[in-house]
């Protein structure tokens, strides 16, 4: 099975990408969701984040304030990375049974959402990276119309990430997002038709003989580690 991960910059219109994916069936493992689930109450993450930082961090129905734990950890960064300790492995582990459970039920691919997984750097751990992007002038457009913000505000937040342009350099396809929303759909509905291409015949021996999708997997593991950022593949 081919995991795909689709990553891109705030602003940058990834979530309506998910968003069309999913309207097509196409499995999907969304980062976001699982990060929400993975400290739900009674969870081992969520006992480890009130042990670690006491029971004032939770609300009256046992359910995570995160405005609380964010205002703990905004200007600790000891603080900021037990919390990540606790979390990240928690999250990654979902993930990856998340791909399992697609794989079993014999998909030719799945879509790993993950806002940072450049930044992960997770992009070493899937077949194929997807960035969906626009110019640096619509992103900024986009932030300050979505967020009500003046430019100066929107243009620190932007400049407090990693620039949409270097995440590009990672990726294997892009979906160009600047224009219309049918030119997006044009473009979504191009990257479909591209991996299933990708994912050709060979989902159906991974599946069918497990040990070819360990090769696989390790496979990919290698070359991503050698790879460097290289020239774009469109859909």
């Amino acid at each position: 099975m081919l995991v795909v991960g689709l990553t891109g910059g705030i602003a940058t219109g990834k979530s309506s990408v998910s968003k069309l994916l999913k309207e097509k069936h196409i499995p999907i493992v969304d980062a976001d969701i699982i990060a929400r689930q993975v400290v739900e109450p009674g969870t081992p993450a969520l006992a480890k984040i009130v042990s670690s930082f006491g029971p004032e961090i939770l609300q009256p129905d046992g359910t995570l304030d995160r405005k609380k734990l964010g205002a703990v950890i905004f200007n600790d960064e000891a603080k900021r990375r037990t919390l990540n300790s606790i979390v990240h492995p928690a999250v990654r582990r979902a993930l990856l049974w998340g791909v399992l459970g697609h794989w079993v039920r014999g998909h030719k691919y799945c879509i790993l959402d993950v806002p940072l997984l450049i930044e992960g750097p997770m992009w070493k751990l899937v077949g194929t990276v997807v960035v969906v992007y626009c110019s640096a002038d619509v992103q900024l457009e986009r932030l300050m119309k979505r967020d009500n913000s003046s430019r100066e505000d929107a243009s620190s937040r932007l400049n407090s990430q990693l620039p949409i342009a270097d995440k590009v350099a990672y990726a294997d396809r892009v979906i160009d997002n600047s224009g219309s929303p049918a030119d997006l759909e044009a473009h979504v509905n191009s990257l479909v038709q591209a991996l299933d291409r990708d994912a050709g015949w060979t989902w159906r021996l991974s599946w069918v003989f497990p040990p070819w999708a360990l090769l696989s997997a390790v496979w990919t593991l290698a070359w991503r580690a050698l790879r460097r950022p290289k020239n774009l593949k469109r859909p």
